[in-house]
């Protein structure tokens, strides 16, 4: 017989044990959190109240920034508390929580890459046809999937988690209540959880990713089509800024999760969490608002704006 115990409460072993790194570490992500909030809210409203920003990409740009919101801070207050924290527990109930946001709203947010890849396509390669196809019935519904199906994967996905035993271990190898090292650290129940894990992120990283790069396919093909230089250029400049958060976002998750938790792993893992729990929500508003005219456009107008009001 294993000797299960009634798990209360985790210990987050967290990115180092070294106190003055801590310290650093502390520093630098409250800052990059504070960026991430001024960022992402910045352009929630930004979007809101400029009407040349009122087309279907700029409304599921306003999504992606919203769902960054959370996912940045899911994680990144726990991690703050317990950089300064002598204890650095989390409840069990808490952990549990943790992996259920964590979870959909990743899902949440592949889904809206891939939403936006295909209304770039239709904005490219169907023009014509995009303000009937593209209506705001449409992008509604559009955005309500990943929200509905992520939140229901993540259910399921939890409840798996839910499933796992621990005989008296309670550290976990990292600063979040991540799936891989909760499978390495538990004693049964792992099986289930593990593959589910790897099958369900392999599915709907494949299916997402699907969606992005037949889009892309038929947007070049569009773009060649054109006869315009400067339409060509304008195409393409539309479309980098969101195949550079696509890039960054799949390629770190793919690292994480669709390979078996080791101890290698975990570790390795939990470097590159720190860059997709953070870092990424931080970059997304300044890659889209540098590399896009009318983000810029519209920024400089409210500027101006409130210059004339003072």
């Amino acid at each position: 017989m294993l000797n299960f115990t009634d798990v209360t409460e985790f210990i987050l072993l967290g990115l180092t044990s070294r106190k003055e790194l801590q310290v650093l570490f502390f520093v630098i992500f409250l800052m990059v959190y504070i960026v991430t909030m001024v960022g992402n809210i910045g352009m929630m409203i930004l979007i809101k109240i400029s009407p040349q920003l009122s087309s279907p990409m700029y409304f599921f740009l306003s999504h992606l920034s919203f769902v960054d919101v959370w996912f940045s801070s899911n994680v990144t207050p726990k991690m703050l508390e317990n950089l300064l924290s002598k204890t650095k527990t989390i409840s069990y109930a808490g952990c549990l929580v943790q992996c259920f946001f964590f979870i959909a709203l990743v899902h949440v947010e592949i889904f809206i890459l891939a939403v936006m890849a295909f209304d770039r396509y239709m904005a490219i390669g169907k023009p014509l046809l995009y303000g009937s196809k593209m209506s705001r019935v449409v992008c509604i519904r559009l955005i309500s999937f990943p929200y509905i199906y992520g939140f229901l994967t993540s259910l399921a996905a939890t409840l798996w988690t839910y499933g796992l035993y621990f005989c008296g271990k309670t550290e976990i190898n990292h600063f979040y209540c991540a799936d891989p090292p909760l499978i390495k650290m538990a004693c049964a129940g792992t099986f289930v959880k593990e593959y589910t894990m790897i099958i369900l992120a392999g599915i709907n990283f494949t299916y997402s990713l699907s969606v992005v790069i037949i889009s892309y396919l038929f947007i070049l093909i569009a773009i060649l089509r054109m006869r315009s230089a400067e339409g060509r250029r304008k195409a393409f400049s539309t479309c980098g800024s969101h195949l550079t958060a696509v890039v960054i976002f799949y390629g770190t998750l793919i690292f994480m999760y669709l390979r078996r938790p080791t101890e290698e792993s975990v570790e390795q893992g939990k470097m590159v969490a720190v860059f997709y729990t953070t870092v990424i929500p931080m970059l997304n508003p300044m890659i889209y608002s540098l590399r896009n005219k009318d983000v810029k456009e519209a920024m400089d107008k409210v500027i101006s704006r409130k210059g004339l009001t003072k």
